[in-house]
């Protein structure tokens, strides 16, 4: 899987706000603010397109990214991170 440097850009774009979706779905905030808001993001899109190469029937896909299925990895994410970064 090769991605240029102008999908990167676009995919970074698309993560902060399936990040910062999968944040307000899940009720919690992944460590690092924003940053870490697009972290979760970009590991849900590598996840998804790059690893398990799943999504959802006739889902919205943008710049190859299918996004309800990574705001579901996303959700799954910050729910596992919230878990591991703020034991108690």
């Amino acid at each position: 899987m090769a991605v240029t440097l102008t999908q990167f850009v676009i995919w970074v774009v698309i993560a902060a706000a399936v990040g910062l979706v999968g944040e307000v779905i899940a009720g919690r905030r992944a460590p690092a603010g924003i940053l870490g808001a697009i972290m979760v993001g970009l590991f849900a899109i590598f996840l998804i397109v790059g690893f398990f190469h799943f999504h959802i029937v006739d889902e919205p896909i943008v710049a190859g990214v299918p996004l309800i299925s990574t705001i579901i990895a996303a959700i799954v994410l910050v729910i596992i991170w919230h878990n591991i970064a703020y034991r108690r």
